[in-house]
């Protein structure tokens, strides 16, 4: 069998369509990502998932965006609630362990939920900085303000994730937190000194071994230039990227349907490619307008013009793709309950992280 091609793409429902099992059987996408819109319940999710992998005639890496609060694809009362990130940066600031115990609870219950499922790769942490007075994207997605903060929970976050057999994708890299516009709409453009850039790179730096990880559909005038999102800047992801943060992990772009890139989906792919990405990540989620895509016969065009122009996984970014696969599946005893029960009593400041355990 030919390798995998690199790219993760989406799918338009609950089931497969006979396009999309034949555009699976073809391309064979090193992975999917699953959208809101084929989350239904868990024999249904579990169906999907087992769905894809007889399809691309392998155990095909699935992808969700569950990180809690905001952006969750898995939403109650079917599947359970769980904060945003930054509820566990505000308990760190009077309770350091306990925000440590509480975010890794957070994500082993997380991954207790996704792995039975298939889906094995969680689009989360969220290794950004908050800084006050940017645009939302990020807000209470990210951890806090302070670098060492973020990287603490961060490490914590992937630490739950990987015991449940889940593995996680550090994002936006080299830092999301300055966006002064949303990325989804337009391009922003960070025009902080270089100075106030490392800082945002800082936390990356300490989780630099994640297996996976994320570009920024930013421009930085302090790191390349005020016209290239690091997704497409060869300077940016070979300088920084790889070479300050010391990320060696698989690097997948952000959605490449988010408005940031400009150009057709084909070119876009193209040159986040050239650039150095190992996979392109698509999510068939918006139309030019920004407005969701329902009819799964444009799903499924946008998903082929992305196919087409992703070649078969080869050199470093093959590597990368087999050891993220390797790190996942490896799941340890947990009782889901008691977890529960441990993280609210964190959250509510009833229990030290002494007795909650992790």
């Amino acid at each position: 069998m030919a390798e995998p091609s690199a790219c993760i793409l989406s799918v338009a429902g609950l089931r497969l369509t006979d396009g999309e099992r034949k555009l699976l059987s073809s391309a064979n996408p090193w992975g999917i990502i699953l959208m809101g819109r084929s989350c239904e319940s868990p024999a249904q999710v579990k169906a999907l998932t087992d769905e894809i992998c007889d399809a691309t005639g392998r155990k095909t890496l699935i992808f969700i965006d569950q990180e809690g609060g905001r952006v969750r694809r898995l939403k109650p009362p079917v599947w359970p609630d769980f904060p945003a990130p930054g509820v566990y940066g505000e308990l760190y600031k009077t309770d350091p362990e306990a925000a440590f115990a509480a975010t890794w609870l957070h994500h082993r219950l997380m991954a207790a939920e996704l792995e039975p499922m298939g889906i094995r790769a969680d689009c989360a942490p969220v290794v950004d900085l908050h800084h006050v007075g940017m645009h939302k994207i990020v807000g209470d997605r990210s951890f806090g303000d302070k670098p060492d903060l973020v990287a603490e929970l961060a490490q914590a976050a992937l630490d739950g994730l990987g015991a449940g057999g889940v593995a996680g994708v550090i994002k936006h890299m080299p830092g999301h937190g300055r966006a002064e516009v949303d990325s989804h709409e337009s391009m922003p453009v960070v025009r902080a000194s270089r100075e106030q850039v490392e800082m945002d790179i800082a936390p990356f730096k300490a989780v630099r071994h994640a297996t996976m990880g994320m570009t920024a559909h930013l421009a930085f005038a302090a790191l390349d230039d005020e016209a290239t999102p690091a997704t497409l800047s060869p300077k940016i992801i070979g300088e920084v990227i790889r070479g300050e943060i010391g990320f060696d992990g698989l690097l997948m772009t952000d959605d490449l349907g988010m408005r940031a890139l400009g150009g057709s989906l084909a070119s876009r792919a193209e040159r986040a490619l050239a650039a150095g990405c190992d996979v392109i990540l698509h999510c068939a989620g918006l139309d030019a307008w920004g407005k969701v895509l329902r009819d799964p016969r444009a799903v499924l065009r946008e998903m082929e013009e992305v196919a087409a122009v992703c070649p078969p996984l080869s050199g470093e970014s093959l590597r990368r793709a087999e050891a993220a696969d390797a790190a996942t599946g490896h799941v340890g005893r947990f009782d889901k309950a008691e977890g529960r029960e441990r993280l609210e009593q964190l959250l509510s400041g009833g229990a030290h992280p002494s007795t909650a355990g992790t």
